[in-house]
């Protein structure tokens, strides 16, 4: 059997012929074909604004510069993609890291206690892991009692719900991400947005998108303003035709993923390798993420890593805790107590699923990495 890759794009001649139908026009960047992807992510999440953008990196950063002031503290979590933390040391803010929930989602409770014991704390950057939405009674919570800024990293979240709570769509935060990456639930090759409902966030966005840069064709046809400090963040068009033909595939993508995940709810519950999460319907399952006790079994983490690559299974470690990077490190971070968070990296590794993922493939998957730990 050929490698299996923890995760990889769904492209079909329908995506094909939409980028190559935007390449033979006359406008192939920042055009009419980006307005309609953006309004099309606006419906389907239900936000008001949608600006996409170059990747999902972009998105965090061009959303902190325009929700964070320099000096403002941002509660966050260790578990993520480094870009997350990243954006708000961008913004001249400060990451504190705070543990997370057994499920791999921030603590939204211990986010609460430092809010009540630090009036500094003005902003909470949580993620989406796996798929799973930040539990959205809390955040809303958290946003009535203390005014907080709140940014939801869905870039593993797209097409998530909560209790008729779509993901992106901002009912109890300031504004949210997506990225579409290739092993994203959707792609535009590399790619991402911001959605929000507020206005001023939306015109901000817009603006440092394109090199803080305003037109004013009121004053003369070749006019422009530089009104801030922005960058060239902006997205082709014919990544955008690649992403209207992936979103109207979503749901699609969406149901063969939580097919796969509820197929491996079914082969590991009750065995020694444990469920990040009960199985969610709501989830966008991006990731696969389960959790073994090694301290339990006759091989060490990275000799099952090793083990099930030789086999042909591409898993992989979603994430090595940022505030352990030598980076944040040198920055003073590090000492942080995340029992929750040290026991995860121990004991998480993340299996394949994507929507081309075969049944024989899961099998495969399956069977492969219960022998590995049982032949150790």
């Amino acid at each position: 059997m050929k490698p299996i890759p923890y995760g990889r794009q769904t492209i079909n001649e329908a995506d094909i012929d939409a980028v190559g139908a935007v390449l033979g026009s006359d406008l192939i960047t920042t055009g009419p074909i980006t307005a309609e992807f953006e309004q099309a992510l606006c419906t389907y999440t239900g936000a008001k604004y949608a600006v996409a953008v170059a990747n999902g990196t972009a998105a965090l950063h061009l959303a902190s510069l325009a929700i964070l002031k320099p000096g403002d503290q941002v509660l966050t979590t260790p578990n993520s993609f480094l870009a997350t933390s990243n954006a708000i040391l961008y913004a001249g803010a400060k990451p504190i890291f705070v543990d997370i929930c057994e499920d791999g989602n921030i603590d939204l409770d211990l986010c609460k206690e430092a809010i009540e014991k630090n009036p500094r704390i003005k902003a909470l950057y949580g993620v989406a892991f796996s798929g799973n939405m930040l539990d959205q009674q809390r955040l809303k919570a958290l946003k009535e009692k203390f005014g907080i800024t709140i940014l939801e990293d869905n870039a593993h979240a797209i097409g998530a719900t909560q209790n008729g709570i779509k993901a992106g769509s901002c009912k109890y935060s300031d504004c949210s991400i997506f990225s579409f990456h290739p092993v994203k639930n959707m792609t535009t090759g590399e790619g991402g947005a911001i959605t929000t409902n507020v206005k001023e966030i939306y015109e901000k966005l817009l603006l440092l998108r394109n090199h803080g840069m305003q037109r004013r064709s009121d004053i003369a046809p070749w006019y422009y303003e530089m009104r801030d400090l922005g960058f060239n963040y902006r997205i082709t068009d014919f990544q955008c035709a690649l992403g209207l033909s992936q979103l109207s595939k979503l749901d699609r993508f969406l149901a063969k993923r939580r097919a796969i995940a509820k197929r491996y709810h079914e082969r590991f519950e009750g065995t020694v390798i444990k469920l990040l999460y009960p199985w969610n319907e709501g989830s966008a399952y991006h990731l696969f993420v389960v959790r073994i006790d090694f301290m339990k079994t006759a091989i060490s983490k990275k000799e099952l890593f090793l083990k099930l690559l030789a086999k042909g299974v591409g898993v992989q470690l979603h994430y090595i805790p940022i505030n352990r990077q030598p980076y944040y490190q040198d920055l003073g971070y590090g000492d942080e107590k995340t029992p929750v968070m040290d026991r995860y990296y121990e004991e998480a590794l993340s299996l394949p699923i994507y929507p081309l993922l075969s049944e024989e493939e899961q099998a495969y998957v399956i069977e492969t990495l219960f022998e590995a730990l049982a032949h150790a």
